[in-house]
């Protein structure tokens, strides 16, 4: 069986989305739509496997539109792509269940994530965020998806979802039932690192707010926070090898030339032997450029949330078009009675 070309990602809605997420996927997302078919999910079901999403079902709910809001501002165009939250498709939660029966403890045992999101007190954590992983595996096979755009974080899951799904053919006795679904890796400005310290990745849950730039920041916070970006005292150099330990300078480079759709050897060339207090007034330009327009239409359609979950419903009916005969499927197999 020859598998139809699909495109399954999603964001997770804790917290707001910010500059290394639209360049490290959902830049990348708008791209992907004009090349096969898509599917984008906000993964509410993951958002509850943390304290930073259980227990706080008003958050969640405001969080999944301020998610979907940046897909549709970013670019993702609703009408033929779906945007979809889990919640609304049983289906991802019912394969997942017959997958946690397939997956091996072994595998789950080696899952880094979990012991670097547990910490130290993994026996508090919750069974979700340990069988997170063959979540992520029903998320993308219970739509048959051929390609999944990921991160460097997040490549064992996949690997995982690959081996799961090669475990149920084999098991079951359907050799291409499930494809193995392979990773897209896209862009320079795949890993974008933290403005405060270039050998971090940006995120979501730092606590200082100048470490990131917010997709909801307005162009006078976007403008201090690339000011105060932490840089080095010499000027920027006219090679990548001058890059050499140089987090904080590659990371501002980085996210020029993602920006700029430029190659990054040519955004060196043109800033080279400058002071970090010029080209930051320049990146800051560039951002405000490509982030404003963005801020503004999330703040129109979060006006509207009702409008919101009609696209969430609207994408979650497609979605169970094609996985709810995904699912019935399995169940044959599995040897469930209708």
């Amino acid at each position: 069986m020859t598998h139809k070309p699909l495109v399954l990602s999603g964001m997770q809605p804790t917290n707001t989305l910010h500059l290394g997420n639209y360049l490290g996927a959902l830049k990348n997302w708008v791209k992907l739509q004009n090349e096969m078919p898509c599917l984008f999910c906000v993964v509410d079901m993951h958002a509850i496997t943390t304290d930073a999403g259980y227990g706080k079902p008003e958050e969640l709910a405001q969080a999944t539109r301020e998610v979907t809001a940046a897909y549709i501002a970013g670019g993702v165009d609703a009408h033929r792509t779906p945007i979809f939250n889990q919640g609304q498709v049983p289906e991802h939660g019912e394969l997942a269940w017959v997958l946690n029966c397939v997956a091996r403890l072994g595998w789950m045992d080696r899952m880094t994530q979990f012991k670097e999101k547990s910490g130290k007190h993994k026996e508090r954590a919750s069974v979700g965020l340990y069988t997170y992983p063959v979540l992520m595996a029903a998320d993308i096979l219970v739509y048959k998806a051929t390609h999944v755009p990921v991160g460097e974080d997040q490549k064992q899951h996949l690997e995982l979802a690959r081996d799961i799904a090669q475990k149920f053919n084999n098991d079951f006795g359907v050799p291409d039932f499930f494809p193995q679904p392979e990773p897209v890796i896209t862009g320079t400005a795949t890993r974008v690192m933290s403005l405060r310290d270039g050998t971090k990745k940006m995120s979501k849950s730092d606590e200082s707010d100048l470490s990131r730039i917010n997709l909801t920041d307005d162009a006078d916070s976007i403008v201090g926070k690339i000011r105060r970006a932490k840089t080095d005292p010499n000027p920027l150099p006219d090679s990548k090898e001058g890059l050499a330990g140089r987090p904080e300078a590659e990371n501002l480079l980085n996210i020029y030339a993602a920006l700029a759709d430029q190659e990054r050897d040519a955004v060196i060339a043109q800033f080279a032997g400058q002071q970090f207090s010029g080209f930051k007034h320049a990146l800051a330009d560039l951002t405000v450029a490509k982030l404003e327009p963005m801020a503004k239409e999330m703040r129109r359609l979060l006006a509207d949330p009702g409008e919101i979950d009609r696209i969430l419903k609207s994408g979650a009916r497609k979605a169970r078009d094609i996985a709810t005969p995904v699912m019935d499927e399995v169940k044959k197999r599995v040897g469930f009675i209708a």
